[in-house]
């Protein structure tokens, strides 16, 4: 054997092994993504960006021709949002006019105030029983991006307005725009030099004959991001040499058979959340449409691992436009969405454009 190039045969194993892992992330990135699709091709609903380039951060709003049924299912440890709560069963209030999914965290949930506006100045809402007056109910749903850029350029009503303003019934763009622009995935190991990678807007949509179910996401999770599809990881958290994928789960069970749990896990409140809208064009009302945001939750599990971590802040909205009504069994259309939203996930990280210390799956 040449001088100076001995190795054990664990040591060539464990090389040979990242080399293997290497190639595999490469492969897993230059996949082409799952299928295409748009929550818009449910129909009676448009969806409009607003994003802000100087941190990036931004705002992502959903309006509907009609009032929609919308219910919701709020599994993260810590859900930034407003008036979500009213889409409980036992609320009274059966039905909403908006959405506005947004970045800064809980410092922006006042943004949804310019959604509000906006449908106020179009006499969209409850008639209230003034004259004049409608009430719009908007619920808002918040990640946190404070820590991309300068946490103290954040969306406000004004930004809120514009994503209105921009909203239309073609395709959603997709990647680091509106609420996802400066959303990240794999982010729980930062504080020992394992980054994370770019998350973002993802969509995607099934056609069954005459139903449609389309899910929007905004992915901002503190787990990996796997093509469910494939089994394989195609965003997360990276090695320290950023060659490989730390794989998060391989790193939580190192810690616990160590008892090194007390290493720094940036697993905080509010820190991550991947933010799900389920909508479609079967007339449900709000106790199915809980039902239906509980199941497709499932797929965003398939996509995200680990997933409602004690830092996540996940959200699922599921909304009805009522176009149709088909008599479909709700089971058969929670397993479809839940694929729905596992598509949209992982849309969302290959369709993202990388910052600097966040690469983009198309970075690899």
């Amino acid at each position: 054997m040449t001088p100076g190039l001995h190795c054990s045969r664990r040591e060539l194993l464990a090389g040979l092994g990242s080399a293997v892992a290497l190639a595999s992330a490469r492969r897993a990135a230059a996949q082409p993504m799952p299928p295409a699709g748009s929550i818009t091709d449910v129909g009676g609903l448009r969806v409009g960006h607003f994003t802000d380039p100087r941190r990036p951060t931004g705002c992502t709003a959903i309006l509907f021709d009609r009032p929609v049924a919308a219910g919701a299912d709020y599994d993260g440890s810590a859900p930034g949002e407003t008036l979500g709560v009213m889409l409980q069963p036992v609320s009274p209030l059966e039905h909403i006019h908006g959405i506005l999914l947004t970045g800064g965290g809980p410092m922006a949930l006042g943004a949804t105030a310019g959604v509000v506006r906006y449908l106020e100045e179009r006499q969209v809402g409850y008639d209230w029983g003034v004259p004049n007056v409608r009430i719009p109910i908007v619920v808002g749903a918040v990640i946190d991006d404070l820590a991309i850029g300068d946490g103290r350029i954040r969306v406000g009503p004004d930004e809120a307005y514009k994503a209105c303003e921009a909203a239309s019934a073609s395709a959603v763009a997709e990647g680091s725009v509106g609420a996802g622009a400066g959303a990240t995935v794999g982010k729980m190991f930062v504080g020992r030099g394992m980054r994370g990678m770019k998350g973002g807007v993802g969509t995607a949509s099934a056609r069954l004959g005459d139903v449609v179910i389309g899910a929007l996401v905004v992915v901002n999770a503190a787990g990996d991001i796997v093509d469910w599809r494939r089994g394989v990881i195609v965003a997360g958290a990276r090695t320290r040499d950023g060659r490989d994928f730390a794989r998060s789960v391989d790193v939580l069970r190192r810690d616990l058979e160590r008892r090194t749990t007390a290493q720094a896990l940036a697993d905080d409140p509010l820190r991550a959340t991947t933010l799900v809208v389920v909508a479609t064009n079967v007339r449900l009302g709000k106790t199915a449409l809980t039902k239906l945001a509980m199941m497709v939750n499932t797929g965003a599990a398939r996509a995200i691992n680990p997933y409602h971590t004690q830092g996540d802040g996940d959200q699922v909205l599921a909304v009805s436009t009522g176009a149709v009504d088909a008599g479909v069994p709700l089971t058969a259309l929670g397993a479809v969405g839940a694929e729905v939203v596992a598509d949209a996930i992982v849309r969302a990280v290959h369709s993202a454009t990388g910052l600097p210390d966040w690469p983009a799956v198309r970075d690899l």
